[in-house]
């Protein structure tokens, strides 16, 4: 049995422990297959830890095989990183994708599934709500509720049933499960050993212990934090000399003029993010736009950009190497392991932004290194 695991690790934390252990105990003998989300992730903000540090936590933690979701999947809505992740591990011969869940009842996150792929009403809805003055989001979440009874706000049941409808939409072979998250994914409070994302970014921003909350040996690669912030110099000078902001993904034009008002005197991203924000923009919409801007990504490469064109080895262990070994014959797509030169317009654009996410880093030549020179093969402990 091969499991596959989408994720971003933003950081890894005891609540991905979990989830490998409960995996684990209910499939010994499996292969773990993980699709990570790079140096950025779908929130629209930096990965607090680099790619190659992830990867190396995570072979550290039972995955046996890392793979990395090309950057436009990761930076757009939850159907094109659904999609990305998704399409990679059917390509990988995947036979289950295992995601955590709030509600933990997969029959009603089908259900929903089924009336967006299948239930003409479900879109003329969601534009209904989006005309009443609803964010997409809300707009969303209303329209499952009238139409399935079924009240889904939150973001792991909401991004669960996106995997489901790839997998619907496509005809792939891949089953899914889901496994009962453990703790509130949104909130900023640490919990005693199990705490969300959100809270252990907070809280290492703001220097607060977080030993019982991650593994020991994360901390480790933890000396140096990566932040949004650390990047708004960069935001500020693209959005103050740019001519056309509207070439980039999700930049609309009415929003334009007010992006190139509101920087002047503003002095942090969420300062500005709360200075642009309004009904239609939320909070994260505005944040993935503003990361559009950081890394180039432009309307014209989100057309370009529309089918995963390779799979990129970020790491293996013994089990994964031999399940790789067994399956690379019958994969149609390349199978990146060393990079020598960029023939791929997507892999291009990713070690871009890879010297992007370098910029703040006192070394930016070793990490660019590693995109060309990093060892895959780990041992197993």
């Amino acid at each position: 049995m091969t499991i596959g695991i989408i994720a971003e690790y933003n950081p890894f934390h005891n609540g991905h422990v979990y989830l490998i252990e409960e995996i684990k105990k209910k499939y010994p003998d499996s292969t773990l297959v993980l699709v990570l989300s790079g140096n950025f992730t779908q929130r629209g903000i930096p990965s607090i830890m680099n790619k190659w540090d992830k990867t190396d936590i995570s072979l550290k933690y039972g995955i046996d095989l890392v793979v990395e979701l090309p950057i436009p999947f990761v930076i757009q809505s939850a159907d094109y990183f659904s999609y990305g992740g998704v399409t990679l591990l059917e390509k990988l011969k995947v036979d289950k994708l295992i995601f955590g869940s709030e509600s933990n009842d997969i029959s009603i996150l089908e259900k929903i599934a089924e009336i967006q792929l299948n239930n003409p009403e479900f879109d003329n809805l969601v534009k209904l709500y989006c005309k009443s003055g609803y964010n997409y989001p809300t707009s969303l979440s209303l329209a499952i509720e009238e139409l399935s009874g079924d009240k889904i706000t939150t973001p792991n049941d909401l991004l669960g049933i996106s995997y489901i409808k790839t997998i619907k939409e496509n005809n792939y072979n891949l089953k899914y499960e889901c496994i009962k998250r453990t703790n509130d994914y949104n909130s900023d409070k640490l919990e005693e050993e199990i705490s969300s994302a959100t809270a252990i970014r907070k809280a290492i921003k703001d220097k607060v212990n977080i030993e019982k909350q991650v593994p020991k040996e994360v901390l480790s690669y933890l000396n140096k934090p990566i932040f949004i912030d650390d990047y708004f110099k960069y935001l500020k000078y693209k959005i103050i000399t740019e001519d056309d902001l509207s070439i980039y993904n999700s930049v609309d034009k009415d929003i334009e003029s007010k992006l190139k008002k509101e920087i002047i005197n503003s002095h942090s991203i969420d300062e500005y993010i709360n200075k642009l924000k309004t009904k239609r923009y939320t909070y994260n919409r505005l944040s993935r736009m503003l990361l559009h801007i950081i890394l180039n990504f432009t309307k014209e490469k989100s057309i370009l950009f529309k089918n995963i064109s390779y799979i990129r080895l970020l790491g293996f262990n013994d089990k994964g190497r031999i399940y790789l070994n067994s399956i690379k014959k019958d994969i149609e797509l390349p199978i990146i392991s060393k990079i020598n030169r960029e023939k791929d317009e997507m892999l291009s654009y990713e070690i871009e932004t890879t010297k992007i996410y370098g910029l703040i880093y006192d070394n930016i030549d070793e990490l660019i290194d590693k995109e060309y020179q990093n060892k895959l093969y780990k041992e197993e402990l």
